[in-house]
């Protein structure tokens, strides 16, 4: 069957109405039959836990969210698609075709730090309009805050020493793309992703692989090619073979002022340490050493005492160094028992699973030093006291877009946030959250 709209719809370039469960559709026509699709509602998104006994998360992906919220809408391709596959019906097909966002969104910046309990996404409108946006919401921020997590311990692990973002091989193409940008967020320095440096403006690096090497006769007709190309400030490849070997090689053609070595294999805090007097025996104390090779913040750590200058961390950033996912859900927490009639609470009271009723407010209780203590969440819009920072800011009013901001802001947002943190937020071992949520007045 061909669907043929009510209007004559706009071509709608890149749409991101299809990035969603069919169940909220479903949902969604059912609303619709009921009369109940109009009923003002407000959904939060927010985490039960923090994954793998960690002491704070990162809020990531509000950017991209705000984007694809942009582009939500139901052209003539899609609608289409929904009616061919008895998805929904045509009323429901009609509704959907003059689907806008209409309502507002409330979030806790990106770059901020989150605990069990923030409500680090609001969402209010329509039920129809709101609980179509929950794998939206869910898919972006998911995985943007897992990533911007796990980079954010790693970065602490670096101390002032650089990390490169080079886990694109490691991953969905897309994915690669925001989890730079996740990393960028949280400090990462550089991404070996073009497409991140092209839309996120997220500055890029990178050097060879052993291909290059293998390519060549000799690796001295490697690194002479990489020479001529780049010149001497590059990072040439230095395991293919021997180490050593390479390291005088290196120096021999690019001279003192070689940029800098990688390895990539073996012990790497000992052959760092082994690479480092062998430069500085050679006259080229000024030459780097970057390791990679499935680092993660545990080995990172390990590292601080060896002679390194950099990182280049890959697999563990995209996967979340273990928690792939925030764990972050998106729930309907009050919603009108008529159109035009007031919100009130719901919540659930799933076993394991409960969510608690009512629209939420935020702010981080702070002592006079900064110092954060408590995150606490009530039902009521807080007056904050003198040490206190309000946590939700408007995102979207009345459908248009107000919360955008260039990902520097967010960048040093997070610098910021971490300041405010207990040192025990920084220990890498598993434990009890940095600072605990504190619910008020009924939350």
């Amino acid at each position: 069957m061909v669907y043929t709209p009510h209007r004559n719809l706009p071509l709608v370039h890149h749409s991101t109405a299809l990035l969603t469960d069919r169940y909220e559709l479903t949902m969604f026509q059912g609303a619709l039959t009921a009369g109940t699709a109009q009923r003002r509602a407000i959904f939060e998104v927010f985490a039960r836990h923090l994954p793998n006994g960690r002491r704070y998360g990162v809020v990531a992906g509000t950017g991209r969210f705000l984007d694809a919220l942009e582009s939500f809408q139901f052209g003539g391709p899609e609608l289409e698609y929904l009616i061919s596959q008895g998805i929904v019906d045509e009323p429901t097909a009609a509704w959907l075709e003059s689907y806008r966002f209409a309502g507002n969104v409330w979030g806790y910046a990106e770059g901020d730090c989150y605990f069990p309990g923030s409500p680090i996404l609001v969402v209010e409108g329509s039920f129809a309009e709101a609980v179509i946006l929950e794998t939206l919401a869910l898919s972006i921020l998911n995985h943007d805050c897992a990533i911007a997590s796990a980079a954010s311990r790693m970065v602490r692990a670096a101390g002032d020493r650089p990390l490169i973002e080079m886990g694109s091989r490691r991953t969905h193409e897309m994915a690669g793309v925001a989890a730079a940008r996740a990393a960028y967020l949280a400090g990462f320095r550089t991404t070996s992703n073009l497409e991140a440096g092209r839309t996120y403006g997220v500055p890029t690096a990178g050097t060879s692989a052993h291909a290059f090497t293998l390519l060549h006769d000799s690796e001295r007709h490697a690194f002479q090619s990489q020479l001529d190309a780049l010149g001497a400030s590059t990072t040439l490849l230095v395991d293919t073979y021997d180490v050593a070997r390479a390291v005088a090689v290196a120096v021999e053609l690019a001279g003192p002022d070689l940029g800098a070595v990688r390895i990539d294999s073996g012990d790497l805090g000992e052959m760092a340490r082994e690479v480092r007097e062998q430069l500085d025996a050679l006259g080229a104390p000024k030459t780097q050493i970057i390791v990679t090779g499935d680092l993660d913040e545990y080995s990172i750590a390990a590292l601080a005492a060896s002679p390194v200058n950099g990182y280049g961390v890959g697999t563990s950033l995209v996967t979340g160094s273990g928690a792939p996912t925030a764990s972050l859900v998106y729930k309907l927490v009050a919603r009108a028992q008529s159109d035009d009639g007031p919100l009130r609470p719901v919540a659930k009271n799933s076993v394991g699973k409960p969510s608690r009723g009512g629209r939420k407010w935020a702010v981080r209780h702070r002592d006079e030093n900064g110092r954060a203590i408590a995150e606490v969440v009530s039902l009521n819009e807080p007056t904050p006291g003198p040490y206190d920072r309000p946590l939700l800011r408007p995102l979207v009013v009345g459908g248009e877009i107000v919360g955008r901001e260039d990902i520097s802001e967010a960048r040093d947002r997070h610098e910021r946030a971490l300041t405010e943190l207990p040192p025990s937020a920084f220990q890498l071992s598993r434990g009890d959250v940095a600072i605990p949520t504190e619910f008020l007045n009924g939350a």
